[in-house]
């Protein structure tokens, strides 16, 4: 077919310029199928090889407050839904967490959460400064959501390594229909280039088949990702949670997820690529095809066991019942299983050890 051989033409000039015209990614969104996946896949398996062998990078992911002051229309955590049962870990609880992950053998903390006012900026710099004092070896990642230059440098000052901003959408037009008036691309991209400026290794990324999401859309996302080379690109399907205004839109595919995640390695080659846990919602074996596909980072859940199905940003959500040990060796397990091996190591982007 012809369009498979344009598909592979395009694929194999990804591999060597690291980037493609827009309509040349959307002609590939548009077109792609099983053969050309696994054609991608294969190449996006051999780049991210040469960077970082056969190593899986495992996060301890705390989700230590589900309070939020943003509506944002797909979230199950998002302001207006007044039926989420609301929580915040104390201090204590999250030192905790990073206890229990740091014996498993996690050398990454994330600490992820709404924008929750309860932790101002100087509660939230003494977390980081106890977890850095207590855990030098440990990179600390957080993802806290929009704030000032100066709250980013406090908590980079403070101790944290990383910090997690999807801009969820390139296209300014696409934000509006997914986002209440007074957020904004804009601003959210904003953030972005702030926290690289600060020096902090950056994530960004976005959903993969969210409401009125077009190929061209998801052309703009890899270009702006192509601009702001961020060192991590977290990525999944848009799933839809029952509280929220989206409630009966479809979910994202596996299939062009995974496929996302290929040019995403071969664009971005020395990039840290996570296998989300919507990806296993969405499949049983979701994370190990994220893996197949260039991922090369798994994120297992250190939250309390009692909160953890509180944290709900869709439905369906998967391991909210499992003890973080558990977590941790079914991820070693699904690893090792597709030929990959799960690290006891920070895990940073190549350019920053």
């Amino acid at each position: 077919m012809e369009h498979r051989k344009i598909c592979k033409e395009y694929i194999d000039r990804l591999a060597v310029c690291q980037v493609l015209s827009a309509e040349e990614f959307t002609y590939l969104i548009l077109n792609y199928d099983q053969e050309v996946s696994d054609y991608l896949f294969e190449k996006a398996r051999q780049v991210r090889t040469r960077y970082y062998n056969h190593d899986v990078y495992i996060r301890g992911l705390i989700e230590f407050t589900n309070y939020c002051r943003n509506d944002c229309y797909y979230c199950g955590i998002r302001s207006g839904n007044k039926k989420a049962i609301r929580y915040r870990l104390s201090k204590d609880e999250i030192l905790g967490c990073c206890e229990t992950g740091y014996l498993l053998g996690f050398r990454t903390f994330v600490l992820q959460g709404g924008e929750d006012g309860y932790y101002t900026d100087e509660r939230m710099a003494d977390i980081i400064r106890s977890i850095r004092d207590k855990y030098p070896d440990c990179a600390i990642t957080l993802s806290v959501g929009e704030k000032s230059y100066e709250t980013y440098k406090l908590f980079f000052d403070a101790g944290a390594d990383r910090y997690l901003l999807r801009h969820e959408t390139a296209n300014e037009e696409h934000y509006a229909r997914l986002h209440p008036a007074k957020l904004s691309g804009a601003a959210r991209k904003n953030c972005l280039y702030d926290l690289k400026k600060i020096g902090y290794q950056v994530g960004s990324g976005f959903m993969v088949g969210s409401p009125c999401q077009t190929a061209g859309n998801l052309a703009e996302d890899l270009l702006f990702l192509k601009e702001l080379q961020p060192q991590m690109v977290g990525i999944g399907p848009f799933i839809s949670h029952h509280d929220t205004p989206f409630a009966k839109e479809k979910s994202g595919t596996l299939e062009l997820t995974l496929f996302m995640l290929g040019l995403l390695r071969l664009m971005l080659p020395k990039a840290l690529l996570p296998s989300t846990t919507a990806l296993g919602t969405i499949h049983p074996k979701g994370r190990e095809l994220g893996i197949l596909a260039g991922a090369n980072v798994v994120m297992p859940n250190l939250s309390p066991q009692g909160v953890r199905d509180k944290y709900l940003l869709y439905d369906n959500k998967i391991c909210t019942g499992d003890e973080a040990a558990e977590c941790r060796q079914c991820m070693e397990r699904r690893m090792r299983s597709i030929g990959y091996e799960v690290v006891v190591s920070r895990g940073d982007n190549v350019d920053f050890r």
